[in-house]
């Protein structure tokens, strides 16, 4: 069932989703090689409870950290570990924060050094897909709407893979609500939206082909021809003629293209 949500709770899920983009923001400014991605974890789980709010990650279904930090081949649901992130890898990292009870949840994936123009188109255009996803976030459209947008210009305009195993979703008082949003589909076809739905549309798009598999550890998801893949994910309120983006992308940006200056300037060195 589709839970609509009234525009008092919107605005609480506004606060909610924000400072998923806040913490994003802090991480930002922190990543550089030689980073091990635990010690990202732990800052997000610091700042998210320094903010008053409760990792949404931690714990659901047994997952074992405060969020997910996929590198490189890996899709969603990564694990963070000693490992160190590298010039030339690309991070996505998605958190989730409860906040007054109601769930914010949004990713983002950042290029650690130069990956290369390959993978950094892939990066432009997955998040170009997203936006396009979101125009059809209007009540009246159809999940179908939103699926075929964002197929429409990763997969038949550029040629990669969209991943079908997984997909965006509803949001609110639980991080996973009807309806499912998938990132391909027809127009005119799932679930018609109505006015106050809060989703999060969630492109997951891979250079090569769409397949995945599922990790030995029950939760990463990892390209099966071992190429990049790339996630991008706003929280999205329904609303008539254009949809209200809840989280925001400016200030992870300007934290993103500021640590980058630095990196390229040689200010910052690899802290291994």
């Amino acid at each position: 069932m589709m839970i609509v949500k009234t525009d008092e709770q919107v605005e609480l899920m506004r606060k909610s989703a924000l400072l998923v983009s806040k913490t994003l923001t802090e991480v930002a400014k922190t990543l550089q090689p030689g980073l091990p991605t635990i010690n990202i974890d732990k800052m997000i789980g610091e700042f998210i409870r320094d903010n008053g709010a409760i990792p949404s990650f931690l714990n659901y279904n047994g997952y074992p950290f405060n969020s997910c930090i996929s590198v490189n081949d890996v899709v969603v649901h990564g694990f963070p570990g000693k490992n160190e992130l590298q010039d030339g890898d690309i991070v996505t990292i998605d958190v989730g924060v409860i906040l007054n009870g109601w769930h914010g949840d949004h990713a983002y994936t950042f290029a650690i050094g130069d990956p290369g123009a390959e993978v950094m188109k892939l990066i432009q255009v997955t998040k170009e897909s997203l936006f396009k996803g979101i125009e059809k976030a209007v009540a009246g459209n159809y999940t179908g709407d939103i699926g075929f947008a964002i197929q429409e210009h990763t997969e038949r305009k550029n040629g990669y893979g969209v991943v079908r195993d997984l997909v965006g979703h509803g949001l609110g008082k639980n991080l996973h609500e009807d309806p499912q949003v998938p990132n391909y589909g027809k127009r005119g076809s799932g679930k018609k939206l109505k006015e106050g739905l809060v989703l999060a549309i969630e492109p997951m798009i891979n250079l090569g082909k769409r397949d995945v598999y599922t990790d030995e550890d029950g939760w990463t998801v990892k390209t099966k021809d071992g190429k990049p893949s790339v996630h991008f994910e706003h929280d999205v309120c329904v609303r008539r003629g254009k949809a209200d983006i809840l989280s925001n992308y400016s200030t992870i940006e300007k934290a993103e293209e500021e640590n980058q200056h630095l990196f390229t300037n040689n200010i910052l060195q690899p802290t291994s």
